[in-house]
């Protein structure tokens, strides 16, 4: 059986992720989940995406992003893939 590919792996942890209750994670790390899976799939974060700089919550979420742009497209996917294993497992998914 052939391994499955990046791709299909971070697909997979992406469908896992929606079984997770998101109130056992804690902010912060749904936060760097944030910036990965953004940076998975959109790359590097530009500063003027959010439009209202008042908006709190859109400000974090682009600090989240921005923390990992030194990340190549893969690296944040694998990472992230890593991150919801480890959550997966800690609550016995």
């Amino acid at each position: 059986m052939a391994e499955k590919d990046l791709d299909t792996l971070f697909d997979e942890a992406f469908n896992n992720a929606q079984l997770i209750p998101q109130d056992s994670v804690p902010p912060d790390q749904q936060l760097i989940l944030y910036g990965l899976y953004k940076q998975a799939t959109s790359g590097n974060a530009h500063n003027t995406m959010y439009q209202n700089p008042q908006d709190i919550i859109n400000a974090f979420k682009l600090n989240a992003w921005m923390q990992v742009k030194h990340l190549s497209i893969d690296d944040a996917k694998q990472q992230y893939i890593d991150i919801i294993n480890q959550l997966m497992k800690e609550r016995n998914l």
